[in-house]
C-alpha cells in the first residue's frame, strides 16, 4: 500500500540552479533573460498571440529556475498554465509544471501532480511525462512504494507511447530507472528477484499501477486541482 507520509514529505532539497556555475555561465543566463523579457513586453505591447506570450513567459520562468530565482519565476509559469489549458494544449501544459515544481514554492509539489495527471492522462511526449514521473522517483524515501509505482509506468508509457529509436532509448532509460528503485527500495539484484518483487508490489498489470498512482497524484495535490478534470477529459479526442 502507498503511505501518504511516503509522498507527502517530499523534499525540494535540489538546488535547481547549479552550484558550479560559473561567472560567464551566469553571465550567458542572464544576457538570455534580458532577451527574452524583452521579447515578452514587445509580445505584450503588440497585443501577440496568446500561445506565443504564453510560452515567451515560460522560457523566461524556466531561465529565471536556471538561475536560482523560483519566486519571480512562479507567476509567470503559472499564468502561462493556465493559457495552454485554456488553448488545449496539454503537453505545454504539464512542461509549465515541471517549471513550477523546479521553482521549490510552497505549491511546487502540488504543480507536480497536476503535471503528472495532465501527462499520463493526455497523449504527450513521453519523454517528458517519464521527467515528471522521475521527480516523484528522486524527491521520495527510498522505501516508498510511490516511487515504484512511478517507475513502472514510467516503463509502460515509454513502452505504448514511444516508436523507433526513441522507444528503445526510453525504454532502456526507464528499465534502469525501475531497476535502481527496486534496489533501493528492496534489495533486488537479480532479475529473478525484480520479478517477484514486482508481483509483491502488485505492478504487473496497468490497471492496477495505474489506480494506484491516481493515489501517488492525489497525495502530491491534496485537493488543491487548478483545472476540472472530468471536463478536460471530455475535451480530449477519446474522452
Amino acid at each position: 500500500m502507498i503511505n501518504p507520509l511516503d509522498l507527502l514529505t517530499v523534499s525540494l532539497t535540489n538546488p535547481t540552479v547549479d552550484p558550479q556555475l560559473d561567472q560567464s555561465e551566469r553571465a550567458a543566463l542572464e544576457s538570455h533573460l534580458d532577451a527574452l523579457r524583452e521579447r515578452l513586453r514587445e509580445l505584450e505591447r503588440r497585443d501577440g498571440a496568446a500561445k506565443a506570450v504564453a510560452d515567451t513567459r515560460l522560457q523566461v520562468a524556466r531561465t529565471l529556475v536556471g538561475l536560482g530565482r523560483g519566486e519571480a519565476a512562479w507567476p509567470l509559469a503559472r499564468t502561462a498554465f493556465d493559457r495552454f489549458l485554456e488553448a488545449d494544449d496539454f503537453e505545454s501544459a504539464a512542461d509549465a509544471c515541471d517549471v513550477l515544481f523546479q521553482a521549490e514554492q510552497p505549491a511546487s509539489i502540488c504543480a507536480l501532480g497536476q503535471g503528472i495527471w495532465l501527462a499520463v492522462t493526455c497523449p504527450i511526449d513521453p519523454e517528458l511525462t517519464i521527467e515528471l514521473l522521475a521527480h516523484v522517483i528522486d524527491e521520495t524515501p527510498d522505501d516508498a512504494d510511490g516511487a515504484a509505482v512511478a517507475a513502472t509506468t514510467a516503463l509502460f508509457l515509454a513502452d505504448v507511447r514511444a516508436e523507433g529509436k526513441h522507444r528503445d532509448d526510453l525504454m532502456f532509460f526507464t528499465t534502469q530507472l525501475l531497476g535502481a528503485v527496486a534496489r533501493r527500495h528492496s534489495g533486488v539484484e537479480s532479475p529473478a528477484q525484480l520479478d517477484a518483487w514486482m508481483e509483491r508490489l502488485d505492478l504487473t498489470q496497468p490497471e492496477h499501477f495505474l489506480v494506484r498512482l491516481r493515489s501517488v497524484v492525489d497525495c502530491l495535490v491534496q485537493g488543491d486541482w487548478w483545472f476540472d478534470r472530468e471536463a478536460l477529459q471530455e475535451r480530449l479526442p477519446f474522452g
